[in-house]
């Protein structure tokens, strides 16, 4: 007999394997993990559904993260020799940024100070507030140093919710897509977010994931997210394409 009450399926069975290609673990440098046993909590949690590769990301955002390749690979420096000492071997971890669309951030693209994801993928995100004023002139000049532009978490972005046309025109401009699996349900960002994360999902304007988990809330909200088949369906490629992208 048909039900209309589907089972639902946790998120976290399926994350076996993946690289998750932004997070905010690095200790002590922007709004995520304070301290090295904050991001060792934050990996063991990570670990309990076979999460062990990371791309981590912190934030280079002027003057509120203004951090630097090298204040970014010091934190990542501490966080591995503290892995090391304690015998923790089972993890992957490189390190790359969060770019802010600012008034600064073409200085930072210009004086080679950006963090790529395995050298080729910026991984680029704007205020919740409003576009970026100068965004199209940014992925412009993106192109010109040779980096493919990734939009972080382009479901959150809630001033376009009512102008989705938007979306595929980005796409067409040759931005990728990373959708934070923190989206695919109501309890982190809100409704809204949920459903147009749903919509890019059906509309195959995701290209990569992402979990964007700052803290050990957020981590237990991931682990508690149960999705349709549907939507499984259509994630389980993308989970794929992140895996053997940036493995």
């Amino acid at each position: 007999m048909f039900s209309f009450f589907e089972r639902k399926r946790y998120l976290a069975d399926y994350l076996h394997g993946l690289v998750d290609i932004h997070n905010h673990i690095l200790p002590g440098i922007d709004d995520g993990a304070k301290t090295v046993d904050e991001s060792i909590a934050l990996l063991d949690g990570f670990a309990e559904f076979g999460a062990t590769n990371f791309i981590c990301t912190p934030h280079i955002m002027h003057n509120h993260y203004d951090n630097t390749p090298k204040s970014i690979e010091d934190a990542y420096k501490q966080l591995t020799f503290e892995l090391k000492r304690k015998g923790l071997s089972d993890f992957n971890i490189d390190c790359a940024a969060e770019h802010m669309i600012d008034d600064n951030f073409e200085n930072v693209l210009e004086y080679q100070k950006v963090m790529p994801l395995r050298t080729e993928y910026l991984l680029i995100e704007m205020s919740y507030l409003q576009p970026s004023f100068n965004f199209d002139a940014a992925v412009e000049q993106i192109a010109k140093h040779k980096y493919f532009p990734i939009l972080a978490h382009p479901e959150r972005y809630m001033y376009y919710h009512g102008k989705y046309g938007k979306y595929p025109s980005m796409k067409s401009n040759g931005i990728l897509f990373q959708l934070n699996l923190l989206s695919l349900s109501s309890e982190s960002y809100g409704s809204e977010v949920h459903k147009i994360a749903e919509k890019l999902l059906k509309d195959d304007l995701i290209d990569f994931v992402g979990t964007d988990v700052h803290n050990i809330r957020q981590l237990g909200l991931l682990k508690e997210i149960k999705v349709s088949k549907k939507t499984l369906n259509r994630l389980l490629p993308i989970i794929e394409n992140t895996i053997q992208t940036f493995y």
